[in-house]
């Protein structure tokens, strides 16, 4: 990863970050999701990349021009997003990532405590072996706790907590942030426009959710000590390092912020490699041929053996948390991107047996969950199927 250059992004005024979903007819309501997916901020940047360079934008759609970063529509070129995080960045410009906790911790309030507990993997079959399911990894990642607790949703790992999860430990709740102190959610009335007079439709009014960033604001007692935003990483393409990004299809603004000594919290390799087994994290949905079992694993005889990048091991364990779809638009086709099937972000895989150099984990790091034989040229670009190695403590 050390060949990607970061940026701080901190929106202007409020986003509206919308998935899939249609919306728009009368009373219709467009939810906002944070973060959204990476090919939105690769979107923006590709579209500033082209603008600085004062390339033909309908040549370029066309496929007729061939820009020597982002390639063409259709066989992009070296320009990857390599990550893409919520993050804020301090007074005195510190940039602090946030992370999403991993589906095998539970965020859960005890008593009137927050606690952070993680699942182990377990063979179920020896502590219980009356209980019958389809799941067919030879572990089952298990959730122990004295007493029930409820799970709470709607927090973030601090970079520290990040730190201390890829290390193999379980973080603390000091190392919790709300969403609610990152930003706050706002309904936004809109009007429907008649396409062909461009005029206020009468009844077609709808709902979206504007999503409002926390501002740094010293004149405040109870204001926030720092500006919500996101960090990405770009590799393959030299970023635009100052000015505006249009973000989404309302061009939002955001402005661009270069972090040039920023580098992503890594784990250690070598111990990872001593230790022949470790967690892989999804840092952004992935998109796989096989629904939830990641590139580069395949069954052979009951077992699922994992083989990429130089990296091979066996997957025993697995939390994945329902699929979602992704989709998008394509703004040189003019019309919807295909939806695809993809695992959530935070998904978690154990491998077992692991057989690799410290060179080769950071190689699929640096690589993610794409082969030769699996390999969306456009979806790569735009930043999926990134991951992170944690070291499995038992």
């Amino acid at each position: 990863m050390s060949n990607s250059s970061y940026l701080f992004l901190e929106p202007v005024d409020v986003l509206f970050l919308r998935g899939n979903k249609g919306y728009g007819d009368p009373g219709s309501y467009g939810e906002s999701y944070v973060p959204p997916w990476p090919s939105v901020i690769a979107g923006a940047l590709r579209s500033r990349i082209l603008a600085d360079d004062g390339c033909d934008l309908a040549a370029f759609a066309r496929g007729d021009r061939v820009h020597p970063e982002l390639g063409t529509p259709a066989e992009p070129g070296p320009f990857r997003v390599t990550a893409f995080h919520l993050a804020r960045r301090f007074a005195d410009g510190r940039i602090e990532l946030l992370v999403a906790p991993p589906a095998d911790l539970v965020v859960a309030k005890d008593e009137e405590s927050l606690v952070i507990r993680a699942m182990r993997p377990v063979e179920v079959g020896k502590v219980a072996p009356k209980l019958k399911s389809s799941y067919p990894l030879p572990l089952c990642p298990v959730l122990a706790q004295p007493r029930p607790a409820k799970p709470v949703r709607g927090y973030w790992l601090t970079e520290e907590g990040w730190r201390q999860y890829l290390a193999g430990k379980v973080p603390d709740a000091s190392h919790l942030v709300r969403s609610r102190e990152l930003w706050d959610l706002e309904p936004r009335v809109g009007v429907g426009l008649d396409p062909g007079t461009r005029s206020a439709s009468e009844g077609r009014l709808f709902t979206a959710q504007a999503v409002i960033f926390r501002k740094r604001d010293p004149s405040s007692r109870n204001g926030a000590d720092f500006d919500a935003g996101f960090l990405v990483g770009v590799a393959g393409a030299k970023p635009p390092r100052q000015g505006m990004l249009r973000v989404g299809g309302d061009g939002r603004a955001m402005t661009i912020c270069d972090a040039p000594e920023y580098r992503l919290p890594e784990p250690d390799y070598g111990a990872i490699a001593q230790a022949g087994r470790c967690r892989l994290v999804l840092a952004s949905p992935g998109i796989f041929p096989d629904g939830w079992l990641p590139t580069g694993v395949e069954e052979d005889a009951g077992s699922f053996v994992f083989d990429l990048h130089g990296v091979r091991g066996r997957l025993v364990a697995a939390c994945v948390p329902r699929a979602e779809i992704i989709s998008g638009w394509d703004l040189a086709q003019e019309r919807p991107k295909p939806a695809r099937r993809a695992a959530p972000a935070g998904s978690v895989y154990w491998l077992d047996e692991l057989e690799a150099r410290e060179e080769d984990l950071r190689r699929l790091v640096a690589e993610g969950l794409w082969s030769a034989n699996w390999l969306d040229a456009q979806r790569r670009a735009e930043g999926f199927n990134r991951i992170g190695l944690a070291a499995w403590s038992q």
